[in-house]
């Protein structure tokens, strides 16, 4: 994998950024390490499906807040450890992904962004009011011993479990670097993401792409919502803020580039890490994601208009 110039010097100035964080606080780090993952596996499933069908899901939080709910019944019902619950869980949201993509999402995949934010809005509004119904308002905790180690490097001790998360994203990124890269289906994937009208012409099945990625997107959500939910309460809303920082960290890292999600997810979680060890600011933190959002976008236009 090869970079540009202007990549390698980003890539130097966060290494650099991340080194002086380290020595400065190693708790901070660790924590924007454990944070930034886990914002990136939430936002790679959301970037797919923008990158390949060009849709923005405002239902991105919801579907991880079902993917939620369901890991919590399994383990309430059937005594399911939550890890254990991916499997089932990501089954599930794959299917349901699959069957929202063709009763509704489908429906609007060449009509405009409006039409798409406006029925993902409906979709999002649906599941929220249905979770309600369903699980009611009352928070709901899962208490596992292993959600709670610690490990020790010297005099400095941190918290284990958040790097699960990621341990989740790299998986999942060598995953769809594999399938795009390697796999038939996953090269005809690319192509349409590249031009939808040329695949058509040469005989790729285009909607069966589409379905394929919006299906795998949701269930994805269904892995992280079984790797949360053990360090997780979670209520009707639980999801909604990941849907907008996930589309920050779409922006920041440039549409279709995978990788780049991972790397802003732990530069912008070590920032909020950051933010929350200064006492009396903790509440300051998301400034960190929106006011880099701002920020980056101002420069892309800035640049453009050059």
């Amino acid at each position: 994998m090869s970079f540009s110039i202007k990549e390698n010097k980003t890539i130097l100035f966060a290494l650099a950024f991340i080194i002086i964080v380290g020595f400065w606080q190693p708790n901070v780090l660790m924590d924007g390490i454990q944070r930034g993952s886990m914002y990136a596996v939430i936002a790679l499933p959301l970037a797919l499906v923008l990158g390949i069908l060009g849709v923005l899901n405002l239902a991105h939080g919801e579907f991880l807040t079902v993917g939620l709910y369901i890991s919590y019944m399994f383990y309430n019902r059937f005594n399911l450890d939550p890890l254990l619950s991916i499997i089932p869980v990501s089954i599930i949201l794959l299917v349901f992904g699959g069957l929202i993509y063709l009763l509704t999402v489908k429906r609007v995949i060449k009509e405009g962004h409006l039409n798409q934010l406006l029925l993902t809005f409906g979709i999002s509004m649906i599941l929220l009011e249905g979770v309600k119904m369903i699980w009611t308002t009352r928070p709901r905790n899962v208490f596992t011993d292993y959600a709670y180690a610690s490990a020790s490097i010297g005099e400095f001790s941190f918290g284990t479990y958040g790097l699960i998360y990621l341990l989740i994203a790299v998986l999942v990124l060598v995953f769809l670097q594999l399938f795009l890269k390697k796999t038939r289906l996953g090269q005809a994937t690319f192509a349409v993401g590249q031009n939808p009208k040329g695949a058509r012409i040469v005989g790729i099945n285009v909607n069966l792409v589409y379905l394929f990625v919006f299906s795998i997107s949701i269930a994805i959500l269904g892995i992280v919502g079984g790797a949360m939910l053990p360090r997780t309460a979670i209520f009707p809303a639980v999801g909604s803020p990941y849907s907008l920082k996930s589309f920050a960290l779409a922006a920041m890292a440039g549409l279709g580039n995978l990788n780049g999600i991972l790397f802003a997810g732990i530069i912008l979680g070590i920032g909020e890490a950051i933010i929350n060890a200064i006492p009396g600011y903790s509440g300051w933190a998301d400034l960190v994601f929106f006011g880099v959002l701002i920020i980056v976008i101002l420069t892309r236009a800035f640049r453009e208009a050059r």
